[in-house]
């Protein structure tokens, strides 16, 4: 057998109100932080993992021709000085 206290009851409506406000509060600052968040990253130029790595390899084959050629240079240079 439940008793009905009028008092009691009033008490856990107001909690329930409360805990439903404040799970509302919390989704809205969660949101609230990620637009901030996108305004504040958006205007740098950040690039994608794709991007770097391609620009990363087109580096080391430019590093790798940059060699070759020192080395071609370097004999040509030679071959010049023994015919003078």
């Amino acid at each position: 057998m439940q008793s009905e206290n009028p008092l009691l009851a009033d008490f856990v409506k107001l909690l329930n109100s409360a805990a439903g406000t404040f799970a509302g509060m919390g989704r809205e600052a969660g949101e609230t932080v990620r637009d901030r968040a996108k305004d504040m990253f958006g205007g740098f130029d950040f690039v994608t993992r794709e991007e770097f790595d391609a620009v990363k390899e087109l580096a080391a084959t430019a590093r790798e021709e940059v060699e070759t050629l020192k080395a071609r240079i370097a004999e040509l240079e030679k071959a010049v000085a023994n015919k003078v």
